[in-house]
């Protein structure tokens, strides 16, 4: 009995540990959470937020003087009517890669499974496109809230002009206690949404479990070349 429970705690430990944020990045989420952004990438969103580089190597969400990004919720792909996405006005059935990701031998992204960020605006005005400042589809994301990381997958784009979205299971994970669904999203401008330039930052069908029957499966998949990549920013 003694051991068993030493066993738990330390369970309980590790997952707790897996998302403190790492002195690095805390100092980059305070940094830059003041002033505005010197070097936009992209004009204005509706929102508020650019698309920033002033973190090298990485393109982030930046709001005005204080701000970052909200939390709308997404709920598109494979199962977009399930569980907490049953209200959402605006799912779509398919995903921005989804032909990538069925050779990963999945149907498409599930946001009640995948914790996936949509980055990028295209078909907008203003518009903007990751891929031309480096950044891969399907790479590792890390994104900053409540205090914690968390790693998703750059996984959808918006074709409007509002910025700020991840799926369910990303904002569950940030946010358990505020009653998510695909109609109620977190307000607040607290989150710092980060996208790594460069093929490295791209698990590809072998380096993350897309099969995964829930979120905590597909996170740990993921988890290790996430921490590698917030360990290269620099502070």
């Amino acid at each position: 009995m003694y051991s068993n429970t030493l066993l738990t705690l330390a369970a309980l430990g590790a997952v707790t540990s897996a998302f403190d944020l790492p002195d690095n990045l805390k100092q980059i989420y305070d940094n830059h959470r003041s002033g505005n952004c010197q070097n936009a990438l992209s004009d204005a969103f509706s929102g508020g937020a650019v698309y920033c580089g002033d973190i090298p190597n990485a393109i982030f969400l930046k709001g005005s003087s204080g701000n970052y990004d909200n939390m709308d919720i997404d709920c598109d792909g494979a199962n977009n009517s399930a569980g907490a996405c049953s209200n959402d006005p605006s799912g779509q059935g398919e995903t921005a890669f989804k032909d990538t990701v069925q050779s990963f031998g999945i149907d498409d992204l599930d946001a009640n499974i995948h914790p996936y960020v949509v980055f990028g605006n295209e078909g907008a005005d203003p518009s903007f496109s990751p891929e031309q400042f480096g950044m891969q589809p399907l790479s590792v994301m890390a994104v900053v809230c409540n205090n914690q990381v968390f790693y998703g997958i750059w996984g959808d784009t918006n074709g409007f002009t509002s910025t700020g979205e991840s799926a369910i299971s990303m904002g569950n994970l940030c946010f358990p206690n505020d009653g998510l669904t695909g109609d109620n999203g977190h307000d607040p401008k607290d989150v710092l949404y980060i996208g790594f330039m460069g093929q490295q930052a791209v698990p590809g069908a072998d380096g993350a479990n897309w099969s995964a029957g829930n979120t905590a499966d597909f996170e740990n998949s993921i988890k290790s070349l996430g921490d590698s990549l917030v360990a290269g920013l620099q502070a």
